[in-house]
């Protein structure tokens, strides 16, 4: 016979009104008990009715996440897994739209708010417009979480510094003796406010308050890196001795193909990425690092306390930046 209920509270050793809030309610139950209960339910084969809860309760128990692309790279696949290791603790589907054009973007916002098929919207690293913020908050008024976004129309964040980083690549290279730099960028999607577009206005800055001559140059999605940098060496006035690149999966795949064009790292120049991503520290790359799980986690947090209409003490959190010097940078030798 298949178990119900009353069986997994007297395998739990608990009433049946604790085992109903385990599964209805996890977050008001004690780690202990939930981990007792959800054992016997395992032992017999227990599972409950999602449906059930959902009608009961008036919500989806969905989390949509909004990514400004369609290709889950190293930054997103951190957030998903640091989502994830919350929401479903807590019940919760994390449903994830990729939003790389301004069709799907459209499509999204212009459709949520109809179906009601979420209990919040988290968007990662581009800024949804106000009007759009407007539509979710007045239609369904539910929570809209950013992570590494740009605008402050959203009930609560976290993100870096992107300034701030590219700003601790800048004085490196400054403190080594480098006084040309170049930055290397992809364009960006048309609209699409990604929040480490700050880092293109942070290098000028940077360059500008330490008296260096910073040139940055980009390039159209899909066009070949290395070429475009190669010209911007031989093209400038001045002897480039550093490139700071606006990702570490730019400046990886470079670092393998420089001596096409007989130059060595660091000797002849000195490369940096940002992010510390997958690789960096097998290929030896100076870069910033950031922790995409532990923003997502938090971010999580906060979702599942707006859900419950619980307060939010730091409602926008910035979450550090560091510095990791490798083997890509040395002083200049010319």
């Amino acid at each position: 016979m298949k178990a119900n209920i009353d069986d997994v509270a007297r395998r739990a050793g608990v009433s049946t009104a604790t085992v109903s809030r385990t599964f209805s309610k996890p977050d008001l139950v004690s780690d202990k008990t939930r981990a007792k209960v959800m054992e016997a339910a395992d032992q017999l084969g227990f599972s409950v009715s999602r449906t059930a809860g959902v009608l009961r309760s008036g919500r989806s128990y969905r989390v949509a996440l909004l990514v400004g692309s369609g290709k889950i790279e190293w930054f997103t696949a951190g957030l998903i897994e640091g989502l994830n290791a919350v929401l479903r603790d807590a019940g919760y589907d994390l449903v994830i739209y990729p939003i790389d054009t301004e069709d799907a973007r459209h499509k999204f916002f212009e459709e949520l708010p109809l179906s009601g098929n979420a209990d919040a919207v988290i968007i990662s690293s581009f800024a949804a417009s106000p009007e759009e913020i407007d539509r979710l908050h007045h239609a369904i008024r539910i929570p809209i979480v950013g992570i590494n976004i740009t605008g402050d129309n959203f009930t609560a964040s976290t993100s870096i510094d992107d300034r701030l980083g590219i700003k601790l690549i800048v004085k490196h290279l400054t403190q080594l003796g480098h006084r040309n730099l170049l930055y290397m960028y992809e364009d960006f999607t048309t609209r699409l406010g990604f929040s480490s577009q700050n880092r293109i206005a942070g290098f000028r800055d940077a360059c500008a308050q330490q008296g260096l001559h910073g040139q940055v140059v980009s390039i159209q999605p899909g066009g070949n890196m290395l070429d475009a940098m190669a010209s911007a060496l031989y093209s400038s006035d001045v002897p480039i001795t550093a490139v700071c690149f606006h990702q570490d999966s730019q400046a990886i795949p470079l670092l393998y193909n420089l001596h096409k064009y007989g130059l060595t790292v660091p000797h002849d120049l000195s490369i940096t990425g940002f992010d510390d991503s997958t690789f960096s520290a097998d290929i030896g790359l100076t870069t910033v690092r950031q922790d995409p799980y532990a923003m997502a986690a938090a971010a999580a947090r906060k979702t599942l306390d707006l859900i419950e209409g619980r307060p939010l003490d730091h409602p926008h959190e910035i979450f550090p930046v560091q510095l990791v010097v490798r083997d890509t940078t040395a002083s200049p030798s010319r």
